[in-house]
């Protein structure tokens, strides 16, 4: 498998930055607004997005965590069972302008599962959807992006990584695509 950088840490948290200035130019001072982090990679945007919208409002930002492996259309579909991640939300999302947060975006079903999940707490006023990565061209729901970080066209067969500096080593996107003779060879 070949790997190209998307991102790297600089542009990384260059994006993360932007990402808050669009959201505090939507969202103001986020007094009725609240992060959601889709479990389990979109916790990760979320809580440094959180970090940068704190740093720049000097205020708290409320957050939660929310898991979606119930509300997955593959969920029985799997030789092996999903594993649950933990849910945090330990407010009311009642009328609240909720972000849900994703790293990849790719054919929509994450987030319509998210989707699903969320409104098991409760009816929010508005939810928008921030991705880091937007795979534009592989959508199986009609689902798009709010905000997003960088629009990456990519074929089926490769995969996006979002890579962070306290998971994986260091803060950078990847692309992996199969080598021009592997693909060859079959």
């Amino acid at each position: 498998m070949e790997k190209q950088v998307i991102l790297n840490a600089t542009q990384l948290e260059l994006t993360l930055k932007r990402l808050s200035h669009e959201l505090i130019e939507t969202h103001g001072n986020f007094e009725n607004t609240i992060l959601i982090g889709l479990q389990p990679r979109g916790i990760h945007v979320a809580t440094r997005l959180k970090i940068i919208l704190e740093t720049i409002l000097g205020r708290a930002v409320q957050a939660g965590n929310l898991d979606i492996t119930f509300h997955r259309d593959d969920f029985r579909r799997r030789e092996t069972p999903l594993l649950p991640s933990i849910t945090n939300i330990d407010f009311s999302i009642e009328n609240k302008r909720i972000i849900l947060i994703d790293d990849v975006l790719f054919t929509g079903r994450t987030i319509r599962a998210g989707l699903d999940a969320l409104l098991t707490f409760g009816r929010p006023s508005q939810v928008q959807l921030l991705t880091l990565i937007d795979r534009r061209l592989s959508r199986d729901l009609p689902i798009q992006a709010d905000y997003i970080g960088k629009k990456v066209d990519t074929l089926s067969t490769e995969r996006v990584a979002v890579e962070w500096q306290d998971m994986e080593g260091q803060d950078q996107v990847l692309l992996f695509s199969k080598a021009a003779n592997e693909t060859a060879q079959r």
